[in-house]
C-alpha cells in the first residue's frame, strides 16, 4: 500500500539549492520517486493531483506534488528519478479578478477600476531550465503534459529538453488522437480515441522519427490559420535520460479516457526505462 500522496510545501523538502544534478538513480532502498510541478491560473492543481494520483497509484510509484515553481533546482531534482510537469510558463504577481481567466467575475463590478489589468510574466529562469536538462542528461525521466509546452517560450534550455513549444489552442471540443508510430513501446497496440479537450498546437524541434501521436478535429475545424491536425506527443532519449510529451490534459475526463490513461502509464514506465 502506498503512503498518502501530498502536496509538497515544506522548504526543507523542496530545497533552494541549484547544484548540478547527479545521476538519477533509485534511492538506497530501491524506491523510484516522482516529483510533479502542477497548477497555474488556468489549471487548478487539485484536478491535476486527483488525475495523477490515480495514474501513479496504478503503477505503485510514490509521487510528490509542488506548486512552488521557484524551488525547481538541480538540488531538488536529484532526489527523484522522474519529473512530471503540468503547468504553463506564466505567473501573475499583480493578481487577477476571479479564480481563473474564463469566469467573468469582473463583469459589472462597482470598483473594477481599482484593479490593474492582469499582466503575466515568466516564472522559469535559465538556471532552472538548465537544471531540468542536466537532470535528464544524467539519467532522469521527464514527462511533460499538456500546457507545459508553454514554458518553452520562456527558456531556451527547457525547450531544448522538452522538445517543442506552445502555439495555441481552440476552446474545449471533441477531437481524435491516434498513433503515428505504432511500434514504440508507448503506443504499440494503441487504438485511436476521442477526447473533449483543448487541442493544443505545438512547434516540434526534434527529429520527426520521435513523433508518437497526432490529434485531428474530425469535424473539419481548424484553429486560426492552422489545419485540423496537430502534433500531440513524442518521446526520445536525451543523454542518459528520456523525455516524453503528450498534449491532452485539460480535464480529468480527458486524462482518464481509458486508452489515454493506458498510454500515460506506458509513458511513465518508458521514461523510467521500465519498458
Amino acid at each position: 500500500m502506498l503512503s498518502r500522496r501530498h502536496l509538497v510545501a515544506a522548504a526543507a523538502l523542496l530545497g533552494t539549492g541549484t547544484g548540478r544534478c547527479r545521476s538519477a538513480t533509485p534511492t538506497q532502498d530501491g524506491t523510484i520517486r516522482a516529483l510533479a510541478l502542477i497548477g497555474d491560473r488556468y489549471h487548478n492543481p487539485d484536478y491535476i493531483r486527483v488525475a495523477l494520483d490515480r495514474l501513479f497509484q496504478s503503477l505503485s510509484i510514490p509521487i510528490d506534488y509542488t506548486i512552488q515553481y521557484e524551488n525547481i533546482s538541480g538540488e531538488l531534482l536529484k532526489k527523484y528519478q522522474l519529473f512530471v510537469c503540468l503547468r504553463d510558463g506564466m505567473i501573475w504577481p499583480g493578481g487577477y479578478l476571479g479564480p481563473d481567466a474564463y469566469a467573468a467575475y469582473e463583469n459589472d463590478l462597482e470598483n473594477a477600476d481599482r484593479f490593474a489589468k492582469p499582466e503575466p510574466r515568466p516564472w522559469i529562469t535559465e538556471e532552472q531550465g538548465s537544471a531540468i536538462k542536466e537532470f535528464v542528461e544524467a539519467g532522469g525521466g521527464f514527462y511533460a503534459l499538456h500546457n507545459s509546452s508553454h514554458i518553452s517560450l520562456s527558456s531556451k534550455q527547457y525547450r531544448e529538453t522538452m522538445g517543442g513549444a506552445y502555439i495555441g489552442h481552440p476552446p474545449l471540443r471533441p477531437f481524435q488522437v491516434r498513433a503515428v508510430n505504432s511500434e514504440h513501446p508507448i503506443t504499440k497496440g494503441m487504438k485511436p480515441f476521442m477526447v473533449n479537450d483543448e487541442q493544443h498546437y505545438v512547434d516540434y524541434d526534434k527529429d520527426r522519427k520521435h513523433l508518437l501521436l497526432e490529434a485531428e478535429n474530425i469535424d473539419g475545424l481548424g484553429f486560426e490559420t492552422l489545419w485540423v491536425k496537430s502534433i500531440s506527443g513524442w518521446a526520445y532519449d536525451l543523454g542518459k535520460g528520456r523525455v516524453v510529451f503528450t498534449a491532452v490534459g485539460h480535464t480529468i475526463h480527458a486524462l482518464w479516457e481509458p486508452e489515454y490513461f493506458e498510454l500515460q502509464k506506458r509513458a511513465v514506465q518508458w521514461a523510467l526505462k521500465r519498458i
